[in-house]
């Protein structure tokens, strides 16, 4: 503390007498003073300077570094505040650890939103860096967050003085232990890498498991993968049981279309180029079925009572699939009503006997 004995700040102090918590109360107004000062000039001048850029990226991290700036200028002052009071040494450590902790949960606070703001922004420039999209951005962030939890963990046993040294050689014993006993999450952890990394489907995607589910992906975790259901049903899964399993990805493949196919039969002797035309313009007439690939028909077989045909068309994304088949079951079933088509049904001819009466 030798600087403080010869810092203008001692001279200042003077005025206010010998009271030490009158002197800690005026650095603590002091140091409120400077971070709304700071807040007020040095922002408004990068503010300035950001609404040069073409990117809202900096104006976006200037709103984010308001508080750790703010926060950081008011513990030094309650530091140099409890200096006034000459606190036994104890509690005088406890307090700066305190503050310490204080400054690195805020900082961490910030880091950590920092990070998920590059690297969504970075995310959306593919053209330049490929290997960041929205596949593999969980992938970057979750390990960002390890990263800075783990940074956060060394600097706060430093701030309150343990030996980090040690605790490191014992957690490799106890790691040991810990492996053994959360094997299954240990599982899920590793499994969750993996699906980051290859990235059999990403969030916003509708998969099938084996086991039968069909949602939409909501998010991918370090454990489990959320699924969201067409009945707004949330299915977690763990990662190490999905990353095992057999996945269709209706979003994956070159394009996020999907075929539908609606299978329809009709009566023997109907004009078959008339049901074909029919369920033709019913497919090039109906919202949400792609015009490229354009929807085709095919005579799929002779039945036990019916010409059976499909009608296949492409929609843009999976989620119609619902409302695109209602749509096409309805229409369909109108028009041939319409143009005297029958759709046949199964039907069952019982003959009675009559038995004759026993003599």
């Amino acid at each position: 503390m030798d600087w403080l004995q010869n810092s203008k700040l001692l001279e200042f102090l003077s005025l206010f007498g010998d009271n030490p918590l009158l002197r800690a109360l005026v650095l603590v107004v002091a140091s409120l003073l400077a971070a709304k000062i700071t807040d007020a000039v040095f922002f408004r001048l990068l503010k300035l300077w950001a609404k040069k850029s073409k990117t809202d990226l900096d104006d976006q991290l200037l709103e984010i570094l308001h508080r750790p700036v703010f926060v950081s200028v008011v513990l030094i002052g309650l530091w140099l505040a409890t200096l006034q009071l000459a606190l036994p040494e104890v509690y005088h450590r406890t307090v700066l650890r305190i503050l310490k902790t204080v400054g690195l949960c805020v900082w961490i606070v910030f880091a950590l939103r920092v990070t998920t703001l590059i690297l969504d922004a970075l995310s959306r420039m593919t053209s330049k860096l490929p290997k960041i999209d929205i596949r593999t951005l969980p992938l970057f962030a979750n390990t960002a967050k390890i990263v800075i939890a783990g940074g956060a963990v060394y600097f706060l046993f430093l701030s309150w003085g343990v030996d980090v040294g040690a605790l490191l050689m014992s957690a490799g014993v106890i790691g040991i232990a810990v492996g053994f006993a959360a094997k299954d999450t240990l599982a899920n952890l590793f499994a969750g890498f993996f699906i980051m990394a290859d990235m059999p489907y990403k969030e916003g995607d509708f998969i099938i498991l084996d086991s039968g589910e069909r949602g939409q992906v909501t998010q991918i975790g370090l454990r489990s993968t959320r699924l969201l259901t067409r009945d707004d049903i949330e299915v977690i899964i763990p990662n190490a049981v999905i990353a095992n399993a057999k996945i269709i990805n209706e979003s994956g493949g070159p394009w996020e279309k999907e075929r539908v196919r609606l299978k329809v039969g009709v009566a023997y002797g109907s004009d078959i180029d008339r049901v074909k035309e029919i369920l033709m313009d019913v497919a090039v007439t109906l919202d949400h079925i792609c015009e490229d690939p354009e929807p085709r028909v095919r005579f799929r077989g002779f039945g036990d009572s019916s010409l059976d045909l499909e009608l296949m068309g492409w929609i843009d994304e999976p989620i119609l699939r619902g409302s695109v088949l209602d749509a096409l079951y309805t229409e369909v079933y109108k028009r041939f009503g319409d143009e005297g088509i029958e759709i046949p049904f199964p039907q069952r001819d019982v003959h009675l006997r009559q038995v004759p009466p026993a003599n």
